[in-house]
């Protein structure tokens, strides 16, 4: 078949098809097909090779391989030829077959010159980030686990056996603590290390329930396909907290290591930028924990503002001699029950979503709630809040009509007209969350 023909039976192959129903399509199309069957063959044996190529990632490992260290690498020519020969001195005296794998973010410094001249591999990272690099350089590494650590020297890559050692032992998460292993003079920032990574680290074990002094130490060890089953996708420097929370969240074992950390090898500042950086951080902590973010405020703010309300239903309330709280006070109570109600919503909403999208587990507890709070069921509470609230209003107007609609006496007609509006406004969002939670839960 010449080449008019092989054009021929392309355009016809290719785009034939969609002019037609899947129905509906002529007989003498599959004719056409079964007479050009070699090209069809030839078509069909180039798509699964492409197949081939783009099957799971996790296939890739050499099984003869024990160990990858990974080093993400933008520009670091000062310090990168350092750091692989520690790795490759540590590999070699640990008897580990393993590999030094670099995983390039673009560098126009001559860092790919070096690390190729100095025995490691090097992948290409199309997608600039600290995570993307991190991402790319997993999905190629060989070895059965993955250790990664930054290319500035500040870590020491020839001190690598304590986090072997609970590769082996089972770990599928094994992190640096630097606080616990020691930090060199000039290593850290002050504002890095007395707030930043504390603040940080104790926000993860508060929000994840975590056993991790360090969260944030960019030397770590782990179980290549764990990790790569959890699907990583931050591009930046939250990478180190994604790892950590979903690895937390997929109920992974991890444990930690002391390490150490000195003052960087380079001479340009370096990539983090505190406060962006920082922020990236604790907004995917925040992100990640609908209960912390929305659930306990909410409920917080709610349980302050009814005890306020209730105790000022009746009337005034002097706390002392000078101090006394009224209708002002009150007003202030209810906002803070429709603003802690409204806050409480959203928390269920996030969670919902985010089990249904994948990116947190399925709470028991979750579960166990939505069974119980249909949507039939919050319809009637928030109708009968709503009710009360409606009578509460009508009986206003009537107290206004028997003085024929003028003055009235202010305190108790602002305190039985707030209260009913409050209570209007919590059935009117009770109402439509449930609305919106069954919306949500559509198809599943």
């Amino acid at each position: 078949m010449g080449v008019i023909g092989r054009t021929y039976f392309i355009i016809n192959f290719v785009f034939f098809p969609f002019l037609y129903p899947k129905q509906h399509i002529p007989f003498s199309y599959f004719n056409r097909l079964v007479r050009h069957s070699k090209l069809f063959r030839l078509l069909t044996m180039g798509i699964q090779k492409q197949n081939s190529m783009n099957l799971d990632i996790r296939n890739s490992v050499n099984t003869d391989i024990e160990l990858t260290i990974l080093m993400p690498c933008l520009n670091e020519a000062e310090t990168l030829a350092t750091c692989i020969d520690k790795a490759k001195n540590f590999l070699a005296r640990s008897k580990i077959h393993g590999e030094v794998l670099v995983a390039d973010n673009g560098s126009t410094d001559g860092s790919l010159d070096i690390a190729a001249t100095h025995g490691a591999r090097v992948v290409n990272v199309p997608i600039r980030g600290y995570g993307a690099a991190l991402r790319h350089g997993i999905e190629n590494a060989r070895g059965q686990y993955v250790i990664m650590g930054d290319s500035d020297d500040s870590y020491d890559f020839t001190a690598l056996d304590p986090f072997v050692a609970e590769l082996r032992s089972g770990s599928d998460l094994v992190m640096g603590n630097r606080f616990q292993g020691g930090i060199s003079a000039g290593a850290m920032p002050l504002l890095h290390r007395y707030l930043g990574n504390p603040v940080l680290s104790f926000l993860g074990r508060l929000f994840f329930r975590l056993n991790v002094g360090d969260f944030h130490c960019g030397l770590r060890g782990f179980n290549r396909d764990k990790v790569l089953d959890l699907q990583l996708t931050a591009p930046g420097m939250e990478f180190a907290s994604e790892m950590v929370v979903r690895s937390s969240l997929m109920g992974l074992r991890i444990s930690e290591v002391p390490t150490t950390l000195s003052p960087d090898g380079r001479t340009r500042p370096p990539h983090l930028r505190t406060w962006h950086d920082g922020w990236r951080h604790l907004r995917y902590l925040l992100l990640h924990s609908p209960r912390w973010l929305f659930m306990f405020p909410g409920a917080v703010v709610f349980g302050l503002g009814a005890i306020l309300t209730i105790l000022l239903a009746a009337g005034p309330v002097q706390i002392s001699p000078s101090v006394v709280l009224d209708t002002h006070s009150l007003i202030v109570g209810c906002m803070a029950m429709i603003v802690g109600m409204q806050c409480f919503s959203f928390g269920i909403l996030a969670r919902s979503y985010a089990a249904l999208r994948g990116f947190l587990p399925a709470s028991v507890t979750g579960e166990r709630l939505r069974s119980a709070a249909t949507l039939e069921r919050l319809l009637i509470v928030g109708a009968l809040l709503t009710a009360v609230g409606i009578a509460g209003l009508f009986h206003s107007i009537w107290l206004w009509a028997n003085v024929s609609f003028g003055p009235l006496e202010y305190g108790s007609m602002v305190r039985t007209l707030t209260i009913s509006c409050t209570l209007i406004a919590l059935g009117l969002q009770l109402a439509f969350t449930a609305f919106l939670q069954s919306v949500i839960e559509i198809g599943t």
